[in-house]
């Protein structure tokens, strides 16, 4: 029999009620580090669910066979770095001078897949907290936020050039979140500072407000070398030999060119047993083939050079495969992110990683929406869903990513976390056994009855679902009444809360008087430069 009208309003004014409070009282608790969410924290995600993957053994060779004969016919070109030149001409690649300070070198099929087999299929980047260091590679999955806007943008000043405090209120929000693991590395360019020493202070801003994991600066060698340098000052000069404590992010220059500064700043990673990204960012039909499969083959083959390079200048070497793959709008030549063809390459190059048994960085929340809106998570959504289906281990870009990444959002980091929280409970997975089936609960109310109060239901309630900290899920009344806000508004009031209520992690003061003694020592060696 049907229930009457005010039965069901009583009932469901109850609930709602009930509802409101649990959600105060659980979005008070999360602000202390506690919560419903508490069971799905960790320092990386153990994935508990498959990948998926599309291709099957004979398309796969087709890609691979196509990679082996870009290396084998057409060649990559290395500039400005003889040395890298000639350790791989020792190794056997066939090397034509190009000019004084360009050479091509192509390899023969098997030559480069040989080399990597002394890369370590996982390995640990150990933050100065031990509770926070993370594991890449098999799976385990790393969330960091994006990674290299020049730009920053929120709701109350606009789109405008980064600087260190905007750097410095982004690690703080890393540091916040739950659902990051790492706290990135070039969050936002900090324009304010020379471009000559601005790595000194971002290394720093990720020790001092972040006791993550974190990635060093490598736009030049000796950038490259300071951030390891200081790293040594953290952890002390031992640890670092023996163990991966930084990395950096290796950009190859499209197509088929590995420039001079990034493979200096590569040997200068992998000798001192650091971990390097090796990442070729393809634009579709602009610096690689319009076609996903012909970006992809030429994306494994650009990624497996710099993987390789790290095996010759030390074997052991944590190396990351990786792949940014772009659409383009070719009527206006922009490119475009979080479309479908991506997220497919995407899916391939986490197949292709696997049978290279190597760690693999690609997508990530990619957007260029110009605001924190549908467009965004839409985009974003498209793209991260790649990388959690296609079992990528290092997410960079997991949060902010906005304007086709010339902008890092203040309201979209949040946003970008919180589907990140989602992501946890997603790639948890179900476990399927006696109690989570719940056949007590409905043996206790019996059919018709409503199982709020049931015993299995009071066992589970804290722990059965993910539970956001930005979405709005009442009804559209008591929504409308309380101002009617969008997810942009609730994302400026949450992100300003975050960093109003942060507290940074202890760092021991001998320590930190150290790194700041090498980074004014270092500072005062060298004239201002701001190109």
């Amino acid at each position: 029999m049907e229930q009457s009208v005010d039965h069901v309003d009583s009932n469901e004014h109850r609930v709602g009620r009930a509802r409101n409070r649990g959600r105060a009282a659980r979005q008070a608790s999360r602000m202390d580090g506690a919560g419903q969410n508490a069971h799905l924290q960790a320092p990386f995600i153990s994935r508990n669910i498959p990948t998926y993957d599309l291709l099957d053994e004979e398309n796969l060779i087709k890609i691979e066979k196509a990679a082996d004969t870009i290396l084998a016919e057409i060649g990559i070109e290395f500039r400005e770095d003889p040395e890298t030149v000639e350790l791989f001409r020792k190794a056997g690649g066939q090397v034509t001078d190009i000019s004084a300070e360009a050479w091509n070198i192509k390899f023969e099929p098997g030559m480069i897949r040989e080399l990597l087999k002394t890369a370590p299929e996982r390995f640990t980047q150990h933050a100065r907290n031990p509770a926070r260091s993370v594991e890449i590679g098999g799976d385990a999955m790393v969330f960091a936020p994006a990674y290299g806007s020049p730009f920053v943008m929120d709701m109350d000043k606009g789109r405008r050039y980064g600087t260190l405090d905007d750097f410095e209120n982004f690690v703080k929000l890393a540091q916040s979140s739950p659902w990051l693991h790492h706290s990135g590395g070039t969050i936002c360019e900090p324009t304010d500072i020379p471009v000559n020493k601005r790595h000194l202070d971002m290394v720093y801003a990720h020790i001092r407000y972040s006791d993550r994991p974190f990635l060093g600066s490598i736009t030049a060698p000796e950038r490259a070398v300071d951030s390891i340098e200081m790293c040594r000052i953290l952890f002390g000069s031992e640890f670092v030999d023996q163990n991966c404590v930084i990395m950096g992010n290796f950009n190859s220059t499209s197509p088929l060119v590995w420039d001079g500064i990034s493979t200096q700043g590569i040997r200068a990673y992998a000798a001192a047993g650091q971990g390097s990204i090796h990442l070729p960012f393809l634009l579709g039909g602009a610096v690689c083939p319009v076609t996903m499969p012909g970006a992809v083959a030429q994306g494994l083959a650009e990624s497996m050079v710099g993987c390789a390079l790290t095996q010759l200048a030390r074997p052991g070497a944590p190396a990351i495969l990786a792949s940014f793959l772009s659409s383009m709008s070719l009527r206006s030549g922009s490119p475009t992110f979080g479309t479908p063809e991506p997220a497919l390459g995407s899916l391939v190059m986490g197949q292709l990683a696997r049978r290279l048994k190597l760690p693999l960085r690609c997508a990530g929340n990619f957007a260029t929406s110009k605001l924190p809106d549908g467009q965004a998570m839409v985009q974003a959504m498209m793209s991260m869903m790649s990388a959690v289906q296609g079992g990528v281990n290092y997410v960079l870009h997991s949060a902010g990513f906005l304007d086709g990444l010339l902008s890092m959002s203040y309201e979209k980091f949040v946003m970008d976390t919180d589907l990140c929280g989602a992501l946890h409970a997603y790639l948890k997975g179900l476990e399927i056994n006696d109690d989570t089936l719940g056949l007590s609960s409905l043996r206790e109310g019996g059919p018709g009855e409503h199982m709020f109060g049931t015993a299995h239901t009071l066992s589970h309630y804290e722990t059965a679902y993910w539970d956001t900290e930005l979405n709005d899920d009442q009804p559209f009344e008591s929504w409308s009444e309380q101002g009617g806000d969008d997810a942009m508004i609730r994302a400026n009031r949450r992100w300003k809360k975050i960093l109003a209520d942060y507290q940074a992690p202890h760092l021991a003061e001998d320590r930190d008087e150290a790194l700041l003694d090498f980074m004014n020592r270092r500072k005062t060696e060298m004239k201002d430069a701001w190109y």
